[in-house]
């Protein structure tokens, strides 16, 4: 690494994936033509649809971000007491727990996927465990048939964070299929977004009414309140670029699986950092990142110094690098 110049342009850690400006323009003017800007429009049925057909799940509801769909997704199973869940993830995981007056209980992650690890969280169930919230993290699945083994054994709820996890699949079976319900991301920072967006999927379909009227404050139509709800709707021009990046999305992985290719080969043989393990053959991965784990005390230096040393803006936080620092340099 200290061979490489720096670059003369700045190079950042998380850059956004962006469709044709002109993709955009039109969808626009369909919807300023429709004069319809949110509340269920044409834009976000339309979304619902294609994403359920290209996450290959039964139902699916969007939100305005993941955050609030974790919360619905807690709320429509009616959690309560205490819920297994992971201490390495986004701040939000744990979070919507307590937004819930639930407590979160952090179980021990597996060395290797930095997912919970499975075999850990039946030492952990007390009376008051009502499920288990678990993480893919990066992208990598957990292990979802010894999770749902475990909840069944003890007649506890399995929700995954498939925030990291869009388009992953296990012999064929999209990951938002396992456990009750499934929420991802669509943050401008994953591999596919909404500008700001969420998710949330699940085989039940009598989750669907509860989810939707939880999604837009309880209201069951213009008379009837029938529950506490909140504002987790989708705008139209959010679903229309969401509409869009859909046709991107494999574009996309093609260019990232090309360049994880190249940083196995670069960085796999250098002391002190060890490459995250692969996934088996039987998962699709998204590639939306690439991961490293890296050893200071072999490795000489922090990542932060060597990255900013060549011009790269990294930030201070879980050490991983994600695919966008290079695309822009290296992929037309």
């Amino acid at each position: 690494m200290s061979k490489i110049e720096p670059f003369k342009e700045k190079l950042y850690v998380t850059r956004p994936v962006l469709p044709p400006l002109d993709e955009v323009t039109e969808k626009l003017r369909e919807i300023w033509e429709s004069k319809w800007l949110t509340n269920g429009g044409k834009q976000h049925f339309a979304l619902e649809d294609e994403l359920k057909e290209f996450l290959k799940v039964p139902y699916l509801s969007v939100f305005n971000n993941g955050t609030i769909a974790l919360m619905v997704a807690v709320q429509s199973l009616r959690l309560q007491g205490d819920v297994i869940t992971t201490p390495f993830t986004f701040a939000a995981t744990p979070h919507v727990l307590s937004w819930n007056n639930i407590n979160p209980i952090f179980c021990d992650i597996d060395e290797e996927t930095m997912n919970i690890d499975a075999d850990k969280i039946e030492s952990m169930i007390t009376p008051h465990t009502s499920a288990i919230l678990a993480v893919h993290v990066f992208g990598t699945p957990c292990n979802v048939q010894k999770i749902q083994q475990v909840a069944d054994t003890y007649g506890l709820k399995v929700v995954y964070d498939a925030a990291h996890a869009f388009g992953v699949e296990i012999d064929g079976q999209g990951i938002g299929t396992f456990g009750d319900i499934s929420m991802f991301s669509f943050h401008a920072t994953k591999l596919y977004h909404t500008l700001e967006g969420g998710a949330l999927v699940f085989a039940d379909k009598n989750l669907k009414q509860r989810i939707d009227l939880l999604r837009n404050f309880g209201i069951k139509n213009e008379e009837e309140v029938v529950m506490p709800g909140i504002n987790g709707k989708i705008d139209e021009v959010r679903a229309a670029v969401g509409r869009i990046m859909l046709n991107y999305v494999e574009s996309e992985q093609a260019k990232r699986r090309a360049l994880h290719k190249v940083y196995d080969e670069e960085l796999g043989n250098i002391a002190g950092i060890t490459l995250m393990p692969k996934c088996g053959d039987n998962v699709k991965r998204n590639y939306q990142y690439y991961v490293i784990r890296i050893d200071e005390k072999v490795f000489g230096k922090s990542l932060m110094s060597t990255t900013n040393s060549k011009n790269i803006t990294s930030m201070r936080g879980n050490i991983f690098i994600r695919f966008a620092v290079i695309i822009p340099a290296t992929v037309n």
